[in-house]
């Protein structure tokens, strides 16, 4: 078989992974449907960007082990470079669910990963026609490119109660994740979020339904304060208070005066100067069993932000010297 030809295979079954995984997620009787449309997605992006390799003339097979075909992880590297294509990010979280199927239990999560697929099928539709010019509505028709989500997402105080610590504390981990992301990043590129939102109008005209308020009912409401949980409340791990910052620092076109920008090193001296791992509006430390972690909250995030306007050419620098003088 030459490579155009194995190309046109690649395509084929690519298809035919795609519509598998769109079947298995709208299907409402399976359950295992998360994981399914995971392994079916990522099987359906992989052969597609491998024919797009053999269609450029590249070699689909690791230089020392001519016998064995990349994977995915590898071909999405070579052909979306940029480590921050948003197409690239959004597969990458979705490989990452992938791999973690097998250890943990995702079905209550589904609302948290939904909008995710939903991009990343918006994502493979644009791209098999971009690179393979093949419409996909041709073989699925496009309602069925609209997955359909439950919506019962579970408390984190119930994800927690339900699951064993490590597993609870690894679900709502990557949920924070998820949001933080998808905030973050604000593209449909990344995340489609799949909600129905309700509004109040007193225009009739403009409602798609009616409800009535009953004026004389006995019930009173009143807002009430609550403890709030810092999974909540401190939704950045280390590494997302970086993306976070580096995001929000390139939309306010504010550059740093340190050649590699804002990165591990300085978030780093930003921690220990201001000793934020003692602050609880900043931080929370994470106990389970005798593993330790630190999650950080928005106001971290805002707070770095703010500091760094007052003065980006020396904020660094001037981090450094006190740090010094202590």
């Amino acid at each position: 078989m030459d490579n155009n030809e194995l190309k046109e295979k690649l395509v084929e079954k690519s298809i035919e992974a795609f519509i598998l995984g769109l079947e298995i997620y709208n299907k409402p009787t399976i359950k295992y449907r998360i994981e399914g449309f995971s392994f079916f997605i990522c099987n359906a992006w992989e052969l597609m960007l491998k024919a797009t390799l053999l269609k450029r003339n590249e070699s689909i097979y690791f230089s020392d082990k001519p016998d064995r075909t990349l994977s995915l992880e590898n071909v999405v590297r070579k052909i979306y470079t940029d480590k921050n294509t948003l197409i690239r990010l959004n597969l990458e979280k979705i490989i990452e669910l992938r791999n973690i199927s097998t250890h943990y239990i995702t079905e209550d999560y589904e609302i948290k990963y939904a909008p995710l697929f939903q991009a990343c099928v918006l994502n493979f539709v644009n791209e098999i026609q971009r690179f393979h010019d093949v419409d996909i509505t041709e073989h699925i028709a496009q309602n069925f490119l609209t997955i359909s989500a439950r919506y019962e997402p579970l408390s984190n105080e119930e994800i927690r109660l339900k699951y064993s610590p490590e597993i609870a504390e690894k679900l709502i981990k990557q949920a924070n994740e998820i949001d933080v992301l998808s905030n973050t990043y604000n593209s449909d590129k990344f995340a489609i979020n799949i909600k129905q939102n309700l509004y109040i109008t007193k225009k009739k005209s403009e409602a798609d339904f009616v409800v009535g308020i009953d004026s004389g009912a006995d019930a009173k409401v009143t807002m009430v304060k609550d403890l709030k949980d810092p999974s909540d409340t401190h939704k950045y791990s280390y590494n997302n208070v970086i993306t976070a910052i580096q995001e929000r620092l390139k939309k306010q076109n504010i550059r740093l005066n340190y050649k590699s920008g804002f990165n591990q090193y300085v978030l780093n001296l930003v921690i220990d100067f201001y000793d934020i791992k003692h602050n609880v509006k900043y931080a929370y430390e994470h106990i389970i069993g005798n593993q330790r972690s630190y999650t950080y909250s928005q106001q971290f995030i805002d707070f770095i932000v703010t500091e760094i306007k007052k003065d980006p050419q020396n904020y660094v620098e001037s981090l450094r010297k006190n740090i010094k003088k202590r």
